[in-house]
């Protein structure tokens, strides 16, 4: 296993050791969180019951008052004429504005203690409020974290591996370009170069024979010559197609690319499609470049790895976008798999990106290919 595949499994394993405490943190700070408020709604039936024992006291005291007040007058009565009274009357009232008194004062003990419990119960109902607002405010930043952890977290891995795939994609494009520079001092070496030398030896023969077999000989001899010349210039101009299109720049990319797609037909055993819609329309230079090397690689791909009989390029220019499809009918491939040494893909992206495009790649076994590709058309 190696050590990237190593180090992912960790991450993963530690983000979801985070993901676990957080959440677990989460479900306890809910459950005191509700608990907290049983015991809030408790005392809000509590302190409720209160006021109406508080109010039913008051009531009480009033009335028992205004019977003290009477009581006191009845007594003060029977104080001044106490000869006028018998023994039993004067017993009974005393008896009575006493039992009165002790009545008044346990209601008012009654509400004092009613009013005090009231108070505490208000200040706890208080705190439990506070208690409850902060439970509320960690939910909140508990819910931020996890959302953090599973969403802005959750591709951490894709984000890595792009970033190694971007760093990998550099050192591919400097092997690339030395490669290419190989091929093309190799195709010019083998090519062109070749059959001008080539022309310079038949050249001298061309004197040669004017001066020892007359006219005739030399003019066939200058016949072969041309021809050596003309396809020493047609492999010119093959190495600087592929280097850019010439037409690119003249034409625009709607000819250039009917072209290329054409030669490409008769290069393989591959039928190929070219469907442009929409008004044609230029661009900047960079742009069409990279639009022709989109569409290049991605039927180069078509034609190398799909086996596919029929490959059809959709071109659309619509007000604000220029949309490309390339759709093949071959054997498809798995798009989650990565083939190592393999940066076509990477590379396409890269371009697109750098254009804020949009690139997407349907595949399936045996069901082909759709390589979608979406540019604003503001370049």
């Amino acid at each position: 296993m190696s050590d990237t595949k190593v180090n992912d499994k960790s991450l993963d394993s530690i983000i979801g050791d985070m993901v676990s405490v957080v959440t677990n943190s989460k479900e306890e700070i809910f459950e005191l969180g509700e608990e907290t408020r049983n015991q809030e709604e408790a005392l809000r039936e509590e302190i409720d019951q209160i006021k109406k024992e508080v109010t039913q006291t008051i009531e009480e005291n009033d009335r028992l008052e205004k019977k003290m007040k009477l009581a006191r007058k009845r007594l003060s009565e029977v104080s001044k004429n106490f000869d006028q009274f018998t023994e039993q009357e004067v017993r009974k009232v005393y008896n009575s504005t006493h039992e009165i008194q002790t009545q008044l004062i346990v209601t008012r003990q009654k509400e004092v203690q009613l009013i005090k419990r009231r108070d505490e119960v208000e200040a706890r109902l208080k705190s439990l409020g506070k208690s409850i607002e902060r439970a509320e405010n960690i939910m909140s930043k508990i819910n931020v974290i996890l959302s953090y952890l599973q969403e802005d977290f959750r591709d951490v891995n894709k984000t890595l591996t792009a970033a190694k795939e971007k760093h990998e994609f550099g050192l591919q494009i400097i092997d690339a370009q030395e490669e290419e520079r190989r091929k093309l001092s190799r195709e010019i070496h083998d090519g062109p170069a070749q059959m001008l030398a080539n022309v310079l030896i038949r050249s001298d023969i061309v004197g040669k024979t004017f001066r020892e077999r007359g006219v005739d000989e030399a003019l066939g001899e200058v016949k072969e010559v041309k021809e050596m010349v003309r396809s020493a210039l047609y492999e010119v101009r093959r190495i600087i197609y592929d280097l850019r299109p010439m037409a690119l720049d003249d034409l625009g990319l709607i000819p250039t690319l009917r072209k290329y797609l054409g030669t490409t037909e008769d290069y393989h055993d591959t039928r190929i499609e070219f469907l442009p819609k929409g008004k044609e329309k230029r661009y900047t230079h960079k742009f069409e470049a990279a639009v022709f090397r989109l569409v290049q690689e991605s039927v180069q791909n078509a034609v190398k790895h799909s086996d596919a009989s029929l490959i059809r390029v959709i071109y659309e220019e619509t007000s604000t976008h220029l949309n490309v499809h390339i759709i093949d009918n071959g054997k498809g491939f798995d798009t989650s798999e990565k083939k190592a040494g393999s940066f076509g893909l990477v590379g396409m992206r890269e371009r697109i990106e750098m254009l804020e495009g949009e690139i997407q790649i349907e595949s399936n076994a045996d069901q082909g290919t759709k390589v979608k590709i979406s540019l604003p058309s503001v370049y």
